[in-house]
């Protein structure tokens, strides 16, 4: 379960918010990897959005609708939690960014692109939701977590008390490819020091750092050090990513 951490070094006025599992935020050091994960993923859409009118869905803490808003024309950030909005609102200002309290469901606003991260395997009805995108925007960006790279071997999902269901690669395509005319589907991968890690592994560094009582002092330093440049975006080798991106063309 999820340690409860609290954001640090907010800015004046702006409420920090509670690490619970349910959403990632920046400035939590111990969530560094899963925001940096996120980070890529925004980033990579964001280059896709330059000069449109976006809609960041269940946005959270509001740091990707920001992200997006670099780029885009004009973005609007949606989420039902009033925490998350309070926050979102107080924190990101500029002229082409706006939030908005209320469950996705309920956005109605046509948009040139939809943007929904990992949050697909919290919805109940996801079929009719999908399906809402096509009719708000020509594109979706709907992304989820592989249940094979997250969950243990032969689970039906990971431990995560949020996620309704998660999804293979096939699993994926068959859910989303029927609610939209073309769908493509890339995959999120470790790379740089990330990736060297996961060799490190493989070799046998998870029986070193205990034996060696490093395992600590050495992620404590190492995680908050991961950058989104230690991700990458590929369509080679699905089965293996991380995450799945759906690129969804109304």
């Amino acid at each position: 379960m999820t340690e409860h951490y609290l954001q640090q070094d907010q800015p004046p006025g702006v409420p920090p918010l509670e690490l619970t599992g349910e959403r990632t935020l920046p400035d939590v050091p111990e969530e560094n990897y899963w925001y940096r994960r996120h980070v890529a993923v925004y980033e990579w859409i964001a280059g896709r959005c330059r000069g449109l009118r976006v809609a960041d869905l269940a946005c959270g803490e509001g740091y990707g609708s920001e992200l997006l808003a670099g780029q885009a024309a004009d973005v609007v950030g949606v989420d039902a939690n009033p925490e998350a909005f309070e926050h979102a609102a107080a924190r990101y200002r500029r002229s082409n960014l706006r939030f908005e309290r209320m469950l996705v469901e309920q956005f109605n606003e046509a948009r040139d692109a939809i943007v929904f991260l990992q949050t697909i395997e919290h919805v109940e009805r996801p079929e009719e939701l999908l399906r809402h995108f096509a009719e708000l925007a020509p594109v979706s960006f709907v992304s989820t977590p592989n249940r094979l790279t997250l969950a243990p071997p032969g689970a039906q999902k990971s431990e995560n008390p949020w996620h309704l269901r998660e999804y293979t690669i096939n699993e994926y395509r068959e859910l989303i490819e029927p609610c939209f005319s073309r769908v493509e589907v890339i995959g999120l991968f470790h790379a740089r020091k990330l990736r060297a890690h996961e060799l490190a592994i493989r070799l046998g560094w998870d029986r070193v750092h205990p034996a060696l009582r490093i395992t600590k002092p050495f992620y404590d330093r190492f995680v908050p050090k991961i950058s989104a440049s230690d991700f990458t975006l590929r369509q080679s080798d699905l089965d293996q990513a991380l995450d799945f991106v759906a690129i969804c063309h109304a």
